[in-house]
């Protein structure tokens, strides 16, 4: 009798948590924190994809250094500290201090400094290897063999048919043995005299820099205040952001931000797209470079997938199937083009992009169901989330073609508000405590009762001109039960929201959508409760998140686990969360900038503040950010009272 063959398993990607990772799009360094590169692992320098290097071990006066620290000096940069205790001194104190400062392209600087009080003539060795394999073969444990090395001019080469990799040494090695991949020298060292090395790890012989790297170009912002916590967190978010931004290959003038590393280091729609969202306040260019590559992306004709931008499927959990992050990138298209008009982005590229809107919004209005739900992936569940970006897409895309004079706008409010009623009706599940809304209906229509953190999408309306808000599908008194819960500590997990209610079914504080954080969806609750009023649950969550940035040295990962806060706990991260992430990057920025409440009309010409009460972080001052193309500033007071430093001339401020 035939037994049934067991499906095979996915590989387990690797855990990255403790990783020092080092991203300056398309190239990336991931090290351990004790800094030597073993060619074990998915650690290694790479270059769009492929493993340049995967061995890097330095000793020396033929002792391996002693790791004493770790740690990232920037998105695109680290440095490992070590010690020799060469035995040219008694005791046991160490006489040499190694540290290597570590670059993502692929540069890295070993200097060494003598304490010994006599002069010390020291061998030290670099030992180099590399497989030239693809990350991903890497990470599903598939890489080779590493491959045999030739001698280059002041190092050493490696080369298949399709990729080759060069190390070259500055000075120049006494020595170069291709045949055991190893560099060598003899240094002289004075009492407190110091030598370096530098080597470059390169794709050929000529390359110094990643020639695909984007300068960030949201350095110009910065946050200050009472909390100087807010002001690094404001800082690396946009330094991570800068370090993911990647050319679209077929139009180089555009980037974009890749939604991650290790595992994404390209074009997400839904990410990318959020992130360039959250991102606004900074200026519109990324978000214009990132809608005109979608654009290109989208699918035409009029067939029913046509105006649909493609994406992959993206894990929901247990709960539910699958969901497409190319359905949440058409929705996500139109809102954001009209709230990047709204930020002053310039007419003539809001119409260059306004047909690809269009398209999108042709696309949802030819995919709803019977029922008047969008299911996603259809046949399938009617997700809250996905009402909500329909619901958010329906009234900004009718806010963009009113105010571009295009027809169908009315159509589409009349459709929102049609939407609100058998939301509010078909969603809502009561209960004792006040009820919640359901994190799905089933194709039958039952409704999957489960408070996740994706109901936060609920609160995040939009902004529509005059600096008004969106409605939401919720009215005011189920908008409050949701504020309740959502601050609750079934949800609020302390730092930050949970991705499940810990007291739901099938909760794990490290499930990706089953209970953990996810830094974006933290962000999204504390920027929609702000919007709504609810300054207390907004500032719980805030403070949660802020503290968690703290302990990750402001980096946060894409999601964490959830377990509750505790006195003298630390959240635990999760050993497969990219990090950095866009949207992890961005959530900083957008949370700080939701304090001040700016609500921008730059068609109509104003703009004005609706800022936190009681300001959680105490004082703060916003500058560097961008409102019509112009400088803008604005301080909040202790007491929660906003004023505008500066803004353009032409701009009218409002209350």
């Amino acid at each position: 009798m035939a037994h049934p063959v067991p499906p095979a398993r996915r590989p387990e990607l690797p855990p990255v948590h403790g990783a020092v990772i080092c991203v300056a799009a398309p190239s990336l360094v991931i090290s351990p924190e004790h800094g030597q590169l073993t060619g074990q692992g998915i650690d290694g320098i790479y270059r769009s994809g492929r493993r340049l290097l995967s061995r890097c071990v330095l000793r020396v006066g033929g002792r391996d250094p002693v790791a004493v620290q770790g740690r990232s000096l920037g998105a695109d940069r680290a440095a490992f500290t070590a010690t020799v205790r060469t035995g040219a001194e008694a005791g046991p104190d160490p006489d040499i201090g190694v540290e290597r400062i570590r670059h993502a392209d692929g540069t890295e600087r070993i200097t060494l400094r003598s304490f010994a009080a006599r002069p010390l003539r020291l061998p030290v060795e670099v030992s180099l290897g590399t497989d030239l394999a693809e990350l991903a073969a890497v990470a599903a444990g598939r890489a080779g063999p590493e491959l045999p090395a030739g001698v280059h001019t002041c190092g050493l080469r490696w080369s298949t048919g399709e990729a080759q990799a060069v190390t070259a040494a500055e000075p120049a090695p006494d020595d170069a043995l291709a045949s055991a991949g190893l560099l060598r020298w003899q240094l002289e060292l004075g009492p407190g005299e110091t030598r370096t090395i530098e080597l470059r790890t390169t794709q050929d012989r000529t390359t110094r820099a990643p020639a695909g790297h984007v300068a960030n170009p949201l350095a110009d912002a910065r946050a200050e205040g009472d909390d100087p916590r807010a002001e690094a967190w404001f800082r690396t978010g946009i330094e991570d952001l800068g370090a993911l931004l990647l050319r679209d290959p077929d139009e180089p003038g555009d980037a974009f931000a890749a939604a991650g590393v290790p595992w994404r280091l390209g074009l997400a729609p839904a990410e990318s797209l959020w992130a360039a969202r959250m991102a606004l306040p900074l200026g519109t260019g990324l978000a214009a470079a990132t809608l005109r590559t979608l654009a290109r992306t989208q699918a035409g004709g009029r067939s029913p997938g046509g105006g649909k931008i493609p994406g992959p499927l993206r894990g929901a959990g247990p709960q539910l199937p699958p969901g497409c992050t190319g359905t949440e990138a058409t929705l996500a298209f139109p809102a954001v083009l009209a709230e990047a008009r709204r930020w002053g982005m310039p007419e003539g590229e809001v119409d260059r992009l306004l047909p690809a809107a269009e398209r999108c919004l042709d696309w949802l209005r030819g995919a709803l169901g019977e029922d008047g739900f969008l299911a996603d992936p259809d046949p399938g569940p009617r997700r809250c989330e996905t009402q909500a970006h329909a619901h958010r897409a329906a009234l900004l895309g009718a806010d963009l073609l009113a105010g571009c004079g295009r027809p169908g706008a009315e159509e589409w409010r009349e459709w929102a508000a049609a939407l609100r009623e058998k939301f509010r009706d078909r969603f809502w599940v009561d209960g004792p405590d006040g009820g919640r809304p359901a994190a799905a209906l089933h194709p039958d229509g039952r409704p999957l009762s489960r408070l996740t953190g994706a109901a936060a999408h609920l609160l995040d309306t939009g902004l529509l001109g005059g600096g008004r808000l969106a409605p939401g599908l919720l009215d005011r008194v189920r908008t409050e039960q949701l504020a309740r819960l959502l601050g609750a500590p079934g949800m609020d997990s302390g730092w930050g929201l949970r991705s499940m209610a810990a007291r739901e079914p099938g909760h794990n504080p490290f499930g990706h959508r089953s209970g953990a954080v996810r830094v974006y969806e933290s962000a999204v609750a504390v920027a929609g409760l702000a919007q709504a009023g609810f300054e207390k649950e907004a500032a719980g969550l805030l403070r949660g998140l802020l503290d968690a940035a703290e302990t990750f040295g402001y980096r946060l990962p894409e999601m964490y686990a959830a377990e509750q806060r505790t006195s003298g706990s630390a959240p635990l991260p999760h050993p497969a969360a990219c990090r950095p992430a866009a949207v992890a990057a961005a959530a900083g920025i957008h949370v700080l900038t939701a304090l001040a409440g700016i609500r921008p009309d730059a068609p109509a010409g104003t703009v004005a503040l609706s800022p936190l009460p009681g300001a959680p972080l105490g004082a703060l001052r916003l500058s560097g950010l961008r409102v019509s193309g112009e400088p803008f500033a604005v301080r909040i007071s202790r007491l929660g009272l906003g004023m505008v430093e500066e803004a353009a001339d032409a701009l009218q401020l409002g209350g």
